[in-house]
């Protein structure tokens, strides 16, 4: 990628960027110093509008427009809730983030806060996640000793608090309505929806939720300007974004790539094509819960709306790339096993849905299948989708369905012919 399009990751490898005297030496904190002392709040905001940031936690929502949802008049305090639970399989943009600059999370957070008096933040936090928690909490007494996070930030006459709380382990709290019950010390159980949390989430009160990668942007538009960063990237989609790239490729890793960059040329130019010049088979373009790509169709666009229109998602950004030798009716089956397990088992159609696709997928690959297996999969998939509260249900029903309609052959040779048609070079055990 050439040097002068990165965003995010252009300072990384600049030793000590972690402690606030590198960061702020290397530039740190003058978006926040422009937003305090020369912006109002508005400006702030019609700044991030005109950038076309869209949310990187999976949705793609706006971020401006999503600011504007908080309700401008009320008696009752304003909340940001920051989403770090990260629990979707192939995803690990925030965890590199917080670890390698966590005082421009800071800063994003903060001129978001200022942008929308909110005075108090929290920071949800995946359990798993104790070194970036321990990084995280660092910077924060940092950017407290340094006048830039407490009391009277810059001297503006804004306060912040900002606290980091510890999840579980639970897939489910990256949902945001169950993150907000966790919070709140209740069962992480998503909520029904409206109200939405802008309107009453976190204690009841207002409530922005973003994610991390989504807030480090937020310096970066304010110190180059919303116009500016809108023209990298596509038209609807500013800027660029992390790629957490994994599977048969030769150089697995996170690239920061503008949006709309072909997915062939983030596997074959950035990933270095496929492992040991196998042919390409499959891609998952955005963590698990978008549906499957047949080889053919890598030759789209990575942004928000070219990946829908063939019927899949960017999510997260998560890329997972399948060579000829992955037997898909396998790879469904460890994902159906992922997603049954971390249902909550609130909706019914999801508790009993999932793990009944999981038992289905398990007796195929043990050579049991039953004629109309596939059918029954997805006639279970469809009363899923659409049917529950959060999109758990809709995340493990779009893969079922695009895994077997696109590769319905292998499914039906393993019910037929009680063994898989592919000639798998990676060992897999069923339990």
């Amino acid at each position: 990628m050439e040097e002068d399009l990165r965003i995010l990751t252009k300072n990384i490898n600049i030793e000590g960027l972690t402690g606030i005297d590198i960061y702020l030496y290397s530039g740190g904190y003058r978006g926040l110093r422009k937003a305090l002392k020369e912006m109002s709040p508005d400006e702030i905001i019609e700044e991030v509008k005109k950038s076309n940031l869209r949310g990187l936690g999976g949705a793609g929502f706006p971020t401006g427009v999503k600011w504007t949802f908080l309700p401008r008049e009320t008696d009752k305090p304003r909340y940001l809730a920051v989403n770090v639970d990260e629990g979707e399989p192939g995803t690990f943009k925030d965890r590199y983030l917080l670890l390698n600059n966590p005082h421009l999370f800071l800063e994003g957070i903060i001129i978001t806060c200022y942008a929308l008096d909110i005075h108090v933040a929290y920071v949800y936090i995946r359990g798993e996640y104790t070194k970036p928690a321990r990084v995280l909490q660092k910077a924060i007494e940092e950017a407290q000793r340094e006048g830039i996070l407490g009391k009277n930030i810059y001297g503006k006459g804004f306060d912040l608090d900002l606290i980091i709380y510890k999840g579980a382990g639970a897939y489910i709290c990256g949902e945001e309505t169950a993150m907000l019950e966790s919070l709140e010390g209740k069962k992480g159980w998503p909520r029904l929806k409206p109200p939405f949390p802008a309107l009453r989430g976190l204690f009841d009160c207002p409530t922005l939720v973003n994610n991390v990668e989504t807030l480090c942007f937020i310096p970066m538009i304010i110190d180059m300007g919303g116009e500016e960063f809108a023209r990298i990237g596509r038209e609807k989609s500013g800027g660029t974004r992390l790629f957490s790239l994994s599977g048969h490729v030769n150089r697995p890793g996170l690239y920061e790539l503008p949006l709309g960059i072909p997915l062939r040329e983030i596997i074959y130019e950035y990933g270095g094509g496929i492992k040991n010049n196998n042919r390409l088979k499959a891609v998952i373009p955005g963590g698990s819960s978008s549906p499957v790509l047949k080889a053919e169709e890598v030759d789209v666009n990575m942004d928000f709306d070219s990946i829908a229109k063939i019927g899949s998602m960017l999510g997260s950004g998560a890329i997972i790339v399948m060579d000829e030798y992955t037997c898909m009716v396998e790879a469904l089956y460890i994902l159906v096993r992922f997603y049954a397990h971390e249902s909550c088992g609130q909706c019914t159609p999801c508790r009993e849905g999932c793990g009944w696709m999981e038992k289905v997928l398990k007796r195929i690959l043990k050579g049991d299948g039953r004629i109309g297996d596939t059918e029954n999969l997805l006639r279970i998939a469809a009363n899923i989708l659409g049917n529950t509260i959060c999109p758990l249900g809709d995340a493990v029903a779009l893969p079922v369905q695009s895994f077997i309609n696109k590769f319905r052959h292998e499914f039906e040779y393993h019910i037929r012919v009680k063994k898989c048609n592919i000639e798998s070079k990676y060992p897999f055990f069923i339990d």
